[in-house]
């Protein structure tokens, strides 16, 4: 089976930008990674996305199997969700989508 990316785009308010990055880059993501659903993750910014309002992010983890990425929705999302929605409240918007490799 060819791997599934889990993409998380995401808007952040200027406001608490430089906070919540360093939170995704020493905390988040390896966070994510650690309930051993995934494989890897990164972090992209979105270059062509209007900043007016904020900047846009999208991180990117990577599942071996569906099961894996199930069992990260099943049993880790919601409290791994809440962590970033319990600090900032509204400070940032999310959209989630799931991918496979071709």
């Amino acid at each position: 089976m060819k791997p599934l990316i889990y993409n998380v785009t995401i808007k952040v308010s200027h406001a608490i930008q430089a906070d919540w990055l360093r939170w995704m880059q020493e905390e988040h993501l390896n966070e994510v990674v650690a309930t051993g659903c995934f494989t890897h993750a990164r972090l992209l910014h979105l270059i062509e996305a209007d900043d007016e309002e904020g900047m846009t992010y999208a991180a990117q983890y990577e599942a071996a199997s569906q099961a894996d990425y199930d069992r990260y929705i099943q049993v880790h999302a919601d409290a791994l969700r809440k962590k970033g929605y319990d600090r900032w409240g509204d400070g940032f918007i999310a959209f989630r989508t799931l991918m496979q490799v071709i």
